[in-house]
């Protein structure tokens, strides 16, 4: 069996890892997922390895639910080490982001982690 084309654009696939979540969960990834789109508009998404996944030329960042929060993958540890200011009061757990949908990550935030991406790929 071979592995999927990490590089295939299926948002239907990030459409159906949200729709069961509940709303307010549902709606606060999505709104992490517009941001995304809008700073990085030729993005795929697809999932992988369990989570809603934005791509360019590799893996940029991630979105996720669980149990008790939702993250932010930002998919380098290096830069959540060079973002470390700008993170800070933030649960960061190695290179990914939790928050809540009572305490949903700045737009900013997401911004600076996605462009912070787009730089160390080449993109920006």
């Amino acid at each position: 069996m071979s592995k999927p084309d990490p590089s295939r654009h299926a948002p239907q696939e990030v459409d159906a890892y949200l729709a069961p979540l509940p709303e307010e969960v549902r709606s606060s990834l999505e709104r992490i997922r517009s941001i995304v789109r809008s700073v990085a508009p030729d993005c795929t998404e697809r999932v992988s390895y369990g989570i809603a996944m934005f791509r360019l030329s590799q893996d940029l960042v991630g979105i996720s639910a669980h149990k008790n929060h939702c993250s932010l993958h930002s998919a380098s540890l290096s830069l959540v080490r060079a973002m470390a200011e700008e993170l800070a009061g933030l649960k960061v757990s190695g290179a990914t982001i939790h928050f809540t949908p009572q305490d949903p990550l700045p737009e900013h935030v997401v911004e600076a982690v996605v462009r912070g991406r787009m730089r160390e790929m080449g993109a920006a």
